[in-house]
């Protein structure tokens, strides 16, 4: 009887250890994690990035899909802090400032989420990118949004940016799916030769890319928002699966980095995914 009555007692321990730690996962993955912020610096080594530019530091951020839970104005307002306070020399905005249908989200306006990204500073300046949600509801409105107060959309096209000896070009190339990603068109005016970073929404362009790009930025895939170890990252939004999932990736000599990206799509859950600020630093290889 007593034999018994202790092995229902270790049952119901193990079910209720089961339990609590299911609804910390739940916890954690659907309230902690998604609306921590952190700024996570990289150093990459680049062929051909030049000597005067070693040292430059790049943030990049990726789907701040301002309105998604726990990445309201407030949040939006942290992360344009703390970009500021990283102090970067250049601000890559790449792609997805509106949200649709993330459950539990809030639609926020472009014209508002630009108003709040417009207090980003960077000697070198904030340049963007439209994602596939930015798309969907209109990119013209996102676009006017953006240069309203003055960050201009880079779709397909490139400027040259120099400070001091420090020389190189930057090309935006307009979303992979929504977007024409008209990679001659966003190199056209770049000289050969020229160092050149180029961003994008969707890193599955990066097949495309010519060697000729030093660097090449992507956003999208949010990393996955859930990685199990064992598992994987369960859904990768691109055709390639993990491939260019996250982080830096080097392929026959070209080098890609994808942000893991700021907020949530449709479901507002991240799991070993922290959202962050991702801050570049650069420097040539050798």
């Amino acid at each position: 009887m007593q034999a018994e009555q202790s092995r229902k007692r270790r049952g119901l321990v193990t079910v209720g250890g089961i339990l609590a730690l299911g609804a910390t996962l739940f916890v954690w993955g659907f309230g902690i994690e998604p609306a921590s912020l952190s700024t996570r610096g990289q150093t990459l080594r680049l062929p051909d990035w030049p000597a005067d530019c070693a040292g430059l530091r790049v943030a990049v951020l990726a789907d701040v899909h301002t309105g998604s839970p726990w990445n309201g104005l407030g949040k939006l307002e942290r992360i344009v802090e703390a970009t500021n306070a990283a102090a970067p020399d250049l601000v890559l905005l790449a792609g997805d400032y509106v949200i649709h249908g993330v459950l539990g989200g809030r639609f926020v306006a472009p014209e508002t989420a630009a108003q709040g990204l417009a207090r980003l500073e960077a000697p070198l300046g904030v340049f963007a990118v439209l994602g596939n949600h930015d798309w969907w509801l209109d990119a013209a409105r996102v676009t006017r949004a953006l240069e309203a107060v003055s960050i201009p959309a880079l779709e397909d096209r490139a400027t040259p940016l120099a400070r001091g000896a420090c020389r190189f070009w930057l090309a935006g190339i307009s979303d992979f799916r929504e977007g024409a990603h008209d990679l001659d068109a966003a190199f056209a005016e770049v000289p050969a030769g020229a160092p050149l970073i180029a961003f994008t929404h969707n890193p599955d362009v990066f097949p495309e890319v010519p060697g000729r790009v030093t660097l090449t930025v992507a956003g999208h895939t949010h990393g996955g928002q859930v990685f199990l170890p064992g598992f994987g990252r369960l859904i990768v939004p691109s055709a390639f699966g993990e491939r260019f999932a996250i982080g830096h990736v080097v392929e026959e000599g070209r080098n890609l980095f994808v942000s893991p990206g700021l907020g949530t799509s449709i479901l507002p859950v991240r799991f070993r995914v922290p959202p962050e600020i991702s801050l570049l630093e650069l420097h040539p290889a050798h």
